[in-house]
């Protein structure tokens, strides 16, 4: 309880609590702007956050997380294009609606279900610390390097199995994010890898650098030589409360959904869309109405907004517990840890129980903002839709090189920035994913970290494996290709049959 009131403390801090004032309205406006997103918004921030204190930096970050899905339904309501890219199951049902003459209804019960969603998370994930944070304590003395480094694994195990028809080309890019790791002089026993004796690569790739230039300088790339969009103006009439009586009148599927964006949020390379997928399907089964559902369902826009909006919370245990990022955005608030001083891991729950309730309460408090500034100002929020996308591409760019600039005002970093831009601009152009690459770059560097800080206790292969952790890791990465391969084969036998 006293770690519990000592984050509450921290969270009162007038500085926080602005950044959690900036970051909820800053992440409604941005995901109601197509072709922006969290990801990029994030990106763009990541180099002031050298600049602040390091609870102001996540607060920031986490209130854009957590509320850009909140906006991204807007215009997948109302113009049939998804703010953000989980915002996407939100347009079978939600522009039904609207077309339908209920816009405000859908919205309505978009806001009303993505701040259930997001409280369930959230207590689910307090209710965890509460329960097993003195277990929790206990993990540290468990997981070692090679355990750890186990970790890692499967969270790349899982990340390409997450992107089930491009499995092939996911390995690829995280082999390629994996490699830009290894890049940089290895300080402990003085190894120079792959820098070709230039000084600028001896300390390697810097993180922002290059999330900056992967995904906000090729969005930039790829929305300033596209057209800008003229959506059909869609008019907001009524009011915005009444979507949680029809919440409560659906609570089952409201409680399904949430569970499994809670799961599938713990769960490394999974989140959002795999959430969704159960969800909305899991709704259609048990509605006295399936045929609606694609056709402007409640059930089915309340199934999408809730699954989407739990796994945020859900997604910062594995960071938190295991100090393995599950997709990008954790993957750039890690950033925010190293530069903080804090190591996620075990030993977190241990050595700053207080910081991880100011985290888990500044969501909280940002689920509670958004829910009560969209109520009031959708009208106004909603403008952002029409805003042209080569104006958008070109702020973009001005912001990302200032930021880059600021990191350690160098011209160098801005040139590594472009590069990494026209690769993403490239990957975008042959819709190929771009978060493999980040979470090869970050997975990589704690795998290469453990594997060079376990060598002294590895002498053979199954050295890696002989501990209870790490030996239970291996059999489920095991499972994980097991069931990859199976499931491959059943589908091309089908497919010649």
């Amino acid at each position: 309880m006293d770690a519990f009131f000592l984050g509450l403390e921290s969270l009162l801090q007038p500085a926080v609590l602005l950044a959690i004032v900036i970051g909820s309205v800053g992440g409604v406006v941005i995901g109601a702007v197509p072709g922006i997103g969290p990801a990029i918004a994030i990106a763009i921030l990541l180099p002031a956050t050298v600049f602040l204190d390091d609870l102001v930096s996540l607060v920031l970050l986490l209130g854009i997380y957590g509320s850009s899905m909140y906006g991204g339904a807007i215009p997948a309501i109302l113009i049939n294009t998804p703010g953000t890219p989980v915002n996407a199951l939100t347009t079978y049902d939600g522009y039904a609606m609207t077309r339908r003459g209920a816009p405000s209804r859908a919205l309505s019960l978009a806001y009303s279900a993505s701040f259930f969603g997001g409280c369930f998370s959230i207590a689910a994930a307090l209710i965890a610390l509460f329960a097993f944070g003195p277990y929790l304590r206990d993990l540290g003395a468990l997981f070692g390097q090679r355990d750890i480094l186990m970790a890692a694994i499967l969270g790349a195990v899982l990340l390409v199995a997450a992107h089930r028809k491009t499995m092939v080309i996911a390995a690829m890019l995280f082999g390629f994010g994996f490699l830009i790791a290894m890049i940089g002089r290895q300080t402990t026993r003085k190894i120079d890898r792959f820098t070709f004796d230039i000084e600028y690569l001896y300390s390697g790739f810097n993180l922002i650098v290059v999330i900056v230039g992967i995904f906000a300088l090729s969005q930039a790339l790829n929305l300033m030589v596209g057209k800008d969009d003229d959506p059909p103006e869609a008019r907001i009439s009524g009011g915005l409360f009444t979507g949680f009586q029809e919440l409560i009148s659906n609570k089952l599927i409201a409680v399904i959904s949430a569970c499994y964006g809670t799961v599938m949020g713990i769960i490394p390379g999974v989140g959002e869309f795999v959430a969704q997928f159960f969800s909305y399907s899991t709704a259609r089964a048990i509605s006295k109405d399936p045929a609606r559902f694609g056709h402007g369902s409640p059930e089915g826009l309340l199934a999408s907004e809730t699954s989407n909006n739990a796994v945020p919370a859900a997604a910062m245990i594995p960071l938190l517990a295991l100090g393995v990022p599950g997709e990008a955005l954790t993957a750039m608030m890690m950033v925010v840890f190293f530069d903080a001083g804090i190591k996620p891991g075990p030993d977190i729950f241990d050595t700053n129980p207080d910081f991880l309730f100011s985290l888990f309460s500044a969501l909280f408090l940002v689920n509670v903002f958004v829910l009560i500034t969209l109520l009031f100002s959708t009208k106004f929020i909603a403008k952002m839709i029409y805003i042209p996308n080569r104006f958008l591409g070109a702020m973009i760019m001005i912001l990302s090189f200032v930021g880059v600039y600021s990191i350690r005002n160098s011209f160098v970093d801005c040139i590594f920035a472009v590069i990494f831009g026209y690769i993403g601009f490239i990957l975008r152009r042959l819709n190929w994913p771009l978060v493999p690459i980040v979470l090869g770059l970050v997975l990589g560097s704690i795998i290469l970290e453990r594997l060079t800080a376990g060598a002294g206790q590895i002498k053979t292969a199954l050295d890696l494996i002989n501990r209870p952790v790490s030996g239970t890791l291996f059999v489920v990465i095991l499972m994980v290709i097991g069931f990859i391969i199976w499931t491959s084969i059943s589908n091309r036998r089908k497919h010649f049959q």
